[in-house]
């Protein structure tokens, strides 16, 4: 479904990306694991479109997107829910739910997508007429992620979903989150929780200073010795049962 393929990106004349690859098949959630500075939502950037890469190539469904400005990338069916929701604060939610229906096929059909996305987050429907600023940090990234999911995206790319989040809510954006393959949406996750991401992942990669330095399935990347000293050790474990969900 998605191919990076050797991509370098720069600030300025500062580098921040070297030669990363990674794929994702359809009905996979792909965690991208990395400590803060890693340039892990650079990665999503470029992905979108907001980021040119200097060199290397991305295909999405067969079709190079690397030339592509966001909003077509939007419309082929990537969405990016980035990191702390950013929502439009002075719109109530359904309004922020609408801004996500950008693509036509979406925005045609966005009367079948509401009730989906109040199926995952009743709550949303019950503060649909609540300014988004008075919402709670939870409530913002339930905002967010439904936001992504109107737009009828084939890949959703989260940016930190768990950060600054009470557990509980946590546990509730991670079982959405591995609902997402059963629809038909291909995950890929940014996550400094490591534990958490490959609670949830089927493969993953680690990013280091911009560079891939290893890549796995979940048990493979859970046994790595790398992992455990260098972020498994580093993090307080959230114990997430996610069997009953």
């Amino acid at each position: 479904m998605l191919r990076v393929n050797a991509i370098n990106v720069f600030y300025g004349k500062i580098q921040v990306l070297w030669d990363v690859s990674l794929t994702v098949r359809e009905g996979e959630i792909v965690a991208l694991i990395g400590a803060n500075g890693a340039s892990k939502t650079t990665l999503l950037n470029t992905i979108s479109g907001l980021i040119r890469p200097v060199s290397g190539a991305i295909e999405f469904m067969g079709q190079r997107i690397d030339g592509l400005p966001p909003h077509k990338i939007v419309e082929l069916g990537i969405a990016q829910v980035p990191e702390g929701g950013k929502l439009f604060l002075d719109m109530n939610v359904k309004e922020n739910l609408d801004m996500g229906a950008f693509p036509l096929r979406a925005w045609r059909e966005k009367h079948k997508e509401f009730p989906k996305v109040y199926s995952l987050f009743p709550r949303l429907k019950e503060r649909e007429r609540q300014l988004a600023r008075t919402l709670s940090g939870g409530e913002r990234q339930m905002v967010a992620i439904g936001r992504g999911l109107m737009s009828k995206p084939k890949l959703c790319m989260f940016d930190e979903p768990s950060y600054g989040l009470a557990p509980l809510v946590i546990m509730e954006m991670m079982k959405v989150s591995k609902s997402l393959p059963e629809k038909g949406i291909s995950v890929l996750l940014v996550e400094q929780n490591v534990n958490l991401a490959l609670e949830i992942a089927d493969r993953g990669y680690v990013l280091e200073n911009g560079r891939i330095v290893m890549e796995g399935t979940r048990e493979e990347l859970l046994e790595s010795e790398l992992i455990k000293k260098a972020y498994l050790g580093m993090q307080m474990m959230i114990l997430i049962h996610l069997e009953k969900f």
